[in-house]
């Protein structure tokens, strides 16, 4: 081969590593979503897409994977490929489905690494105008003199509202708590507000419009921490309970053995997300706060594999299981 040609040759394959190199950072991240669009993890899983997408300068897009709550999403994500090309944005229901669904065909505590926690969202325990407490200690009365009258709404069975009455039964030892479990808690509102079924735990951003009217009378919050949209509203672990603390989570999770460089990229550009203070605003909008309690950075694995433990404890104790 003639020198001139070599050098001919040699520039085309420098353009074609170049072109081959363009178009891997141009492939879309997708972060699937075990979720229908339009509920909150869908909202919040575009906000932090949308966010990261500027501040990689990549293009993420969200794939809806709904069914089997959410475990669907999760295992096509654990089978995938561990470039970094391929998320999963979950809520807390990713801890509750170990434990509630014992035959997973994933792992979910060695199948994927955490990028990070997104936010976390607390709940508030309310009751309708006719039960006659304002606090939880006149609540814990009442529920005690009910006997078998004391009657709970939860968006459905094994989800974080079933869990918080479980972990409130187990630490105040009132056991005869009777639950009415709906398909979502949309489908539970009317009972509650009605008085047919006059307490629920849910997501405050649900909640305070009701709370706001009177139609409903918040008793307690969930989280350690008072929560900024309720704040004259106590804690229960402030109220007696200390150890009582359940919050949803959303996280970002990759497929394990994906590159810790990878993970370490879209971790700073998570961190540099929930810092900035518009998307602080609108977490806060839909009832959530935007690192989750008990969360510093770095820490997210084991967050969410301690979550998941925690999990098993309660759901073991209190005999739930999905039929």
């Amino acid at each position: 081969m003639e020198m001139r040609h070599f050098f001919k040759w040699c520039i085309g394959v420098l353009y074609a590593s170049a072109a081959i190199s363009v178009c891997a950072q141009e492939v879309p991240i997708s972060v699937l979503v075990g979720l229908p669009p339009g509920g909150a993890s869908d909202t919040l899983a575009r906000l932090v897409s949308n966010q990261l997408g500027q501040e990689l300068n990549r293009t993420f897009v969200i794939e809806n994977r709904p069914g089997a709550s959410g475990t669907i999403a999760a295992q096509t994500v654990a089978r995938a490929k561990p470039d970094g090309n391929t998320l999963l944005f979950t809520p807390s229901t990713h801890s509750t489905n170990a434990v509630l669904y014992p035959k997973l065909a994933y792992d979910t505590k060695k199948d994927f690494k955490a990028v990070g926690v997104v936010a976390s969202t607390p709940y508030v325990l309310v009751v309708h105008p006719s039960v006659p407490a304002n606090n939880l200690d006149e609540l814990l009365a009442y529920l005690r003199a009910q006997k078998q009258k004391a009657f709970f709404a939860t968006a459905s069975a094994g989800s974080s509202q079933h869990i918080s009455v479980a972990l409130l039964s187990q630490l105040t030892g009132i056991d005869h708590i009777q639950l009415v479990h709906y398909k979502g808690s949309a489908a539970a509102l009317p009972d509650v507000l009605s008085g047919r079924v006059p307490m629920m735990f849910d997501n405050i951003a649900l909640m305070l419009p009701y709370i706001k009217e009177g139609r409903l009378r918040p008793v307690a919050v969930t989280s350690r921490q008072r929560f900024s949209l309720l704040k004259d509203v106590p804690t229960i672990a402030e109220s007696g309970f200390p150890d009582f603390e359940v919050t949803g989570w959303f996280g970002l999770l990759a497929p394990n053995h994906t590159p810790d460089a990878v993970i370490a990229r879209l971790a700073t550009a998570l961190k540099a997300v929930r810092a900035n203070p518009e998307f602080a605003a609108k977490v806060r909008d839909i009832g959530g706060v935007p690192v989750a309690s008990g969360v510093t950075e770095g820490d997210a694995d084991d967050f969410i594999h301690s979550d998941i433990d925690r999990m098993r404890r309660i759901i073991d104790k209190a005999g739930i299981k999905l039929e």
